[in-house]
């Protein structure tokens, strides 16, 4: 739906620079089209965070020789390497997936240094695959 919307943004761009569609209309796409972005990126990640209670829990998270070990207040859960599927990275997480639905996020940013972040992306690829 995102790439729909963004591709019939950049027609509307196309039309109004070739003047086949008039300013307001126009304006007023673009007014709600960057309404929509802000609100599903930005508001609507916001309002689940601050009402999940999961979120709102400290934790520590440690890639071990024999898995990944979640600790939090509660308690602590180990997860074997081999419980997990595959992993993905994109440019601010490392998605580590226990089946093509469930996974979780570990943020980039939680590490000290691109040197552990280095030597996280290594164990992962080590130790899960892609």
């Amino acid at each position: 739906m995102v790439i729909m919307i963004n591709v019939f943004a950049i027609l509307s761009a196309i039309l109004f620079a070739f003047k086949k569609i008039q300013a307001l209309p126009f304006l007023i796409f673009s007014v709600l089209w960057f309404c929509l972005w802000i609100s599903i990126r930005r508001l609507l990640p916001l309002s689940i965070y601050k009402r999940s209670a999961t979120f709102q829990d400290t934790f520590t998270l440690s890639l071990e020789d024999r898995g990944i070990l979640l600790i939090t207040k509660k308690g602590q859960q180990l997860w074997e390497w081999e419980d997990f599927t595959a992993f993905k990275e994109t440019i601010y997480f490392f998605h580590v997936y226990f089946s093509p639905r469930s996974f979780f996020m570990i943020p980039k940013d939680s590490f000290k240094d691109i040197t552990e972040i280095q030597a996280a992306r290594k164990l992962l690829k080590e130790r899960i695959g892609k």
